[in-house]
């Protein structure tokens, strides 16, 4: 069994946090010990590393809650909306980064930047690819493996829905 202190120090927290997490609901101790201290188990710990995996994902607390005590299906919807969210920021950051290149002078990216949809095009078009080609090349990668089809698109930044345009031509033209 862990007190608060002995939890928080683990975990790297306050002990403040520990008594909000209690507080709201979201990390009750298993056990209280004379004078109302506060005693985790290990079950505990292991609830609390959930907790401090999905704030480290984003994740709201009131989400966290909504999504501990769910079926798999919940979790794995919420992290699907959390990476939707993450990618629309990532394009707002990167439309950010383009209008200051261009303030600055210059429209280069720097060369540690991800590269986005219209990059990815763009690098194509400029290796030869026709559009034709590059309609086959989409065809192709979704027939020979789907899950890394989505997850190419996914790196690109590309919303869940032009995801589900792309991924259902391709597999109807194939």
């Amino acid at each position: 069994m862990y007190t608060v202190g002995r939890l928080a120090k683990r975990y790297g927290l306050s002990r403040s946090a520990l008594l909000y997490y209690d507080r709201i609901g979201l990390l009750r101790p298993s056990a209280h010990a004379p004078g109302e201290y506060r005693e985790y188990s290990d079950a505990d710990a292991a609830r609390l590393e959930q907790i401090l995996t999905y704030r480290s994902a984003g994740m709201p607390l009131a989400e966290i809650a909504e999504v501990l005590d769910a079926p798999h299906n919940r979790v794995a919807q919420a992290l699907e909306s959390r990476l939707e969210e993450l990618s629309a920021e990532i394009r707002a950051l990167r439309d950010q980064q383009r209008l200051v290149l261009r303030l600055l002078g210059s429209g280069k990216l720097p060369e540690d930047g991800v590269l986005d949809k219209e990059a990815w095009v763009r690098l194509l078009a400029d290796s030869g690819f026709s559009e034709e080609d590059m309609d086959a090349w989409h065809r192709t990668f979704e027939r020979s493996s789907p899950e890394q089809h989505e997850r190419f698109l996914r790196t690109l930044c590309i919303s869940a829905e032009e995801r589900a345009r792309i991924r259902a031509w391709s597999a109807r033209a194939g």
